[in-house]
């Protein structure tokens, strides 16, 4: 049974949303698929987040956060370290689907819990051929 347990692998998702109420949500979701899920509320809150984190599989941010640093930024910063991993944008503003990181989803707000967790399964399956929006 422990070889079952360590043979399988455990999914990380961080969730960078400054509005606690979607955030919660989210992570509710995410939780719920069995996902291990890492939360800020500010761009710089996601940055020691990456630092802090063993790792990441999986990156979901807002774009407009309450801070100095934008949705745009932490992906930009995220891709230093983990240039592999995909990265789910979430805006109000469709106007904002201008400055996406290579391997991503760019998602209008309100998202339906159930067309996150399918892009979030989707991404996490097949990363670089699953960013098509």
């Amino acid at each position: 049974m422990r070889a079952l347990q360590a043979a399988r692998k455990v999914v990380t998702v961080l969730v960078v949303e400054d509005d606690w109420v979607i955030r919660e949500n989210i992570v509710t979701d995410l939780r719920q698929e069995g996902w291990a899920v890492l939360e800020a509320a500010t761009g710089s809150g996601a940055l020691k987040a990456l630092h802090e984190a063993e790792k990441v599989d999986l990156l979901i941010t807002d774009i407009g956060l309450a801070d100095a640093l934008s949705g745009w930024d932490v992906a930009e910063a995220f891709r230093i370290s983990h240039p592999e991993v995909p990265v789910i944008y979430a805006s109000g503003n469709p106007a904002n689907d201008h400055r996406r990181v290579p391997g991503s989803v760019f998602l209008s707000k309100p998202v339906a819990a159930s067309e996150l967790t399918a892009t979030c399964r989707k991404l996490l399956a097949h990363p670089k051929s699953a960013a098509t929006r």
